[in-house]
């Protein structure tokens, strides 16, 4: 019997098809967010592989193998609003959409996998009514209790319906950072097409393809990121399920993300320019053909070897380098690279749910920012480095005391 934690994917959930090709290979890691206690450091860590596949169908690039979501999601300790730049993004987010659509107070919002309630906080400000969907239940509860009306489970098309009866129908349904975790498409979009409006709009955010490529963007690679999306392959997987992308706009979120704007197929909307634009942009940059993912394996392999080799001589001359920030990318990127507690004294995070736990796989320690002060190093390792300007501003008195920033990807730079 194979591990019940994991399956292997035979079908690409894009377009159902079977003709999936292995195209990259980042080993077998750790999952991404399971932090570890002291006392467990020297327990077995399961480890799970990391693979992409190219479906020769449909061009969706998706992961080989599905860990369980309750594995992956009912512990989480991911919470978003320990970030002011999602807190700010979210709040533009939220009022281009009351603009753009004509949101009127008393409508319905609903967001999957809302974690502490942060996209939705703006709009019940505005008078809208909100629900969040996340499976987490520890921080569903901790939403709830601050006035977010969060329900701590999965969605589902099941779970739409008892929504539809109880609240309505939404104006609109949002699933940002979260379209990429799901395993069944089929039954979340059948679930957000009952639960919306037939004049309602779904709206996803998610890592965009050719950013992860153009950019080297290899740690956005991890466990709970199931998809790997181009325009062309949800505008398909969309179109299967009968709804309809009528815009498209790249944003820099996570280094690199899509937001995609759909309705019920036949809906009021006409489809935007940016479509098809965007579209040619991605022909042009050949993400239907399986070379170019070996070639970005390729890659990442130079630059592995080009900041493995920096961190080390660093370190040779006597050097104390600490990270910043413990986001799930940066667990990708240690694991991958094989960058532990030999070449990091510890690691700084802000949320409050990771300090005092080591990291997987690696087992370096993560710490309140207060270390810097105590303890401070000679380099700085942004992990987060989509956050590098804002940490680099936070970080101004470390920098004035001749401390200086090593930003991993696409190629190491020491700043």
């Amino acid at each position: 019997m194979g591990d019940p934690r994991i399956k292997r994917v035979t079908q690409c959930r894009g377009c159902r098809g079977g003709h999936l090709e292995r195209v990259l290979s980042l080993g077998s890691t750790p999952l991404a967010n399971a932090f570890l206690r002291e006392e467990d450091l020297g327990k077995p860590e399961p480890s799970f592989p990391l693979e992409l596949l190219f479906c020769n169908d449909c061009t969706l690039v998706q992961l080989a193998d599905v860990v369980s979501p309750e594995v992956l999601f009912r512990d989480y300790v991911y919470v978003s609003s320990t970030s002011p730049v999602f807190v700010a993004h979210f709040e533009e987010f939220s009022a281009e959409v009351c603009r753009r659509f004509g949101l009127r107070q008393e409508s319905l919002v609903v967001d999957i996998g809302s974690n502490d309630g942060i996209l939705l906080r703006p709009y019940l400000s505005r008078g809208m009514r909100v629900l969040g969907i996340d499976p987490a239940t520890r921080i569903a509860e901790q939403a709830t209790r601050s006035g977010i009306e969060t329900k701590g489970t999965f969605f589902s098309a099941s779970l739409a319906e008892e929504i539809v009866r109880s609240k309505g129908a939404a104006a609109v349904v949002t699933a940002t950072s979260v379209f990429p975790h799901v395993d069944d498409l089929d039954d979340l979009v059948g679930g957000v097409r009952r639960l919306l409006a037939d004049d309602g709009v779904f709206l996803i955010e998610a890592y965009y393809l050719g950013d992860l490529l153009e950019k080297n963007l290899f740690d956005t690679i991890y466990h709970e990121h199931l998809s790997y999306f181009s325009i062309r392959t949800i505008v398909s997987t969309l179109a299967r399920l009968g709804m309809q992308v009528f815009d498209v706009q790249k944003t820099e979120t996570h280094g690199g993300s899509l937001r995609v704007f759909a309705q019920k197929a036949g809906g009021p909307r006409p489809v935007e320019a940016a479509v098809e634009r965007l579209l040619g942009d991605e022909a042009r940059h050949d993400l239907a053909s399986p070379s170019t993912y070996t070639a970005f394996g390729q890659r990442i392999e130079g630059n592995k070897a080009a900041l493995v080799a920096l961190l080390r001589r660093l370190k040779g001359e006597g050097a104390r380098i600490a990270g910043y920030g413990a986001p799930a990318k940066g667990n990708t990127l240690l694991n991958c690279f094989q960058i532990g507690a030999d070449l990091l004294d510890y690691i700084v995070d802000d949320s409050p749910w990771k300090q005092g736990l080591y990291t997987p796989g690696t087992h370096v320690r993560v710490e309140s920012a207060e270390r810097l002060k105590r303890d401070p190093p000679q380099y700085l390792l942004l992990l987060a480095w989509n956050f590098a300007e804002s940490i680099m501003k936070k970080c101004a008195a470390f920098k004035e005391t001749g401390g200086r920033f090593v930003i991993p990807v696409p190629a190491p730079q020491v700043i």
